[in-house]
């Protein structure tokens, strides 16, 4: 009956304790934030106009030739 009422007793553990460990150990233990994406747009667009430019030019030489 003692090995019973003793289990009873580790299962009747404060659940708010293991919540403020849990909280300390986010308040201590910060990482640093990762730094922000570079945005990708520009290099698209600028690969997109230098493409279309390389078509103006080779379209102006063949109408030329």
């Amino acid at each position: 009956m003692s090995e019973n009422n003793n289990t009873e007793q580790e299962q009747q553990v404060d659940p708010a304790g293991s919540t403020m460990m849990f909280q300390r150990f986010v308040k201590e233990n910060n990482e640093p934030e990762p730094a922000p994406k570079r945005p990708v747009t520009p290099y698209v667009l600028a690969g997109v106009g230098a493409i279309v430019a390389i078509g103006i030019i080779v379209a102006v030489v063949m109408m030329w030739s």
